[in-house]
């Protein structure tokens, strides 16, 4: 958790909602300068703000609609600081909530230096990223559809399919199986929606790739030069991630990406493991596919995986080896060097000792910080 401290003349807290907002402005003393409810409207907001422009810093909640907030106060050179929702307790714990008193609550941390910090995803990528995320729900409702063929194939207990119906080549005969007119009626509206979903996707991705080459081009295929890391991967951990200078150490991109968990520590004892919810979900889910994609590509990772899978178990393998893919993404993009197959698992065959003596992510080097990330997902 990271807090924003600087000092400012003046502190606006936003209780942001979609057509309103409720507006606190504070000096560095505390004292109330404004505290009212205006339309969520740019000209609004600059006009209730003007007379306290004069080293002014605007705070507000992480929720959907501050993308336009945030983009006018870069547009107009004021400071912009965006509250992890999950970390501001102090709004949702009061005995009492109301938009006016969490804007107070909002300016008070903001002026207190105790404010938690999200990072602000600069106009220009965000809206393709935005766009990678819709594709990713459309895949989700295609899978969704497949699942259904597959349920109704079992409700009527019909032999399993032979080939995999997510191919288009293998869908030509799936609705003739079945005799029920009313069924095949349903079968073959899936069988369309698929289709039809197919064919967005592709068009989707071509031009999501064709974008990513405009935004980096140089980044999108260093990623793709580690096994297991395709297309659609790569688009995620790219836009995503934005850039990796936002991270100070492997460890702190590791733990962002929800590759490595913390355990809860009060007065010696262990409270068990914390964590797991925060950070971002698109890294986590692009990281375990990728681990699975190497471990299919590459006899190395396949070995790494059988080993550690008899001493640990096998979910505990792959959290290592998707642990160990975060870390060389890390240093791929720091360092702008595409990915060494023998220094991945060179370090991998000789991290087994240092593991349990390190138990820091902080570390600067790629071998400590590894170490670190296995022991923690290890549970150690």
């Amino acid at each position: 958790m990271k807090f924003y401290s600087k000092a400012h003349k003046h502190y606006c807290g936003v209780d942001l909602h979609t057509r309103s907002m409720y507006l606190c402005v504070q000096d560095y003393a505390g004292k109330k300068l404004l505290h009212h409810n205006y339309p969520a409207d740019p000209q609004r907001f600059l006009q209730a703000i003007r007379p306290f422009r004069e080293d002014l810093v605007v705070g507000c909640e992480c929720m959907f609609s501050w993308y336009w907030l945030a983009d006018l106060c870069l547009q107009e050179q004021i400071h912009f600081v965006l509250g992890h929702a999950l970390y501001m307790k102090a709004i949702h714990g009061g005995k009492s909530k109301s938009d006016k008193i969490d804007s107070d609550k909002i300016t008070t941390l903001l002026r207190g230096g105790t404010f938690p910090v999200a990072y602000v995803y600069p106009r220009g990528m965000r809206e393709t990223r935005d766009l990678l995320r819709r594709r990713m729900h459309l895949v989700h409702i295609r899978a969704g559809t497949l699942a259904h063929i597959q349920n109704t194939n079992s409700q009527y207990n019909l032999p399993p399919f032979s080939k995999r119906i997510c191919h288009a080549r293998n869908r030509a005969d799936v609705a003739e199986r079945f005799t029920d007119q009313s069924v095949r009626k349903n079968i073959e509206l899936d069988l369309d929606l698929i289709d039809h979903y197919d064919q967005l996707i592709t068009q989707l991705e071509l031009y999501l790739v064709e974008h990513a080459k405009v935004d980096d081009a140089f980044s999108f295929h260093l990623l793709r030069s580690v096994p297991g890391i395709g297309k659609v991967l790569a688009l995620v951990l790219l836009y995503e991630i934005h850039t990796i200078d936002r991270f100070a150490s492997a460890g702190d991109f590791l733990s962002y990406a929800r590759l490595i968990s913390t355990r809860g520590e009060s007065a010696g004892k262990l409270q068990g493991v914390m964590g797991r919810k925060i950070g971002n979900a698109h890294l986590k889910w692009a990281f375990a596919e990728a681990a699975c994609l190497m471990i299919r590509e590459l006899d190395q990772a396949k070995r790494f995986v059988q080993r550690l899978e008899a001493k640990h178990g096998k979910p505990h393998a792959l959290a290592v080896l998707r642990a160990r893919i975060g870390r060389a993404v890390y240093y791929i993009l720091k360092r702008k060097e595409p990915f060494d197959l023998k220094r991945f698992f060179g370090e991998t065959q000789s991290s087994k000792a240092a593991t349990a003596a390190s138990p820091s992510i902080t570390g600067s080097s790629p071998l400590v910080a590894g170490d670190a990330a296995e022991a923690l997902a290890l549970g150690r």
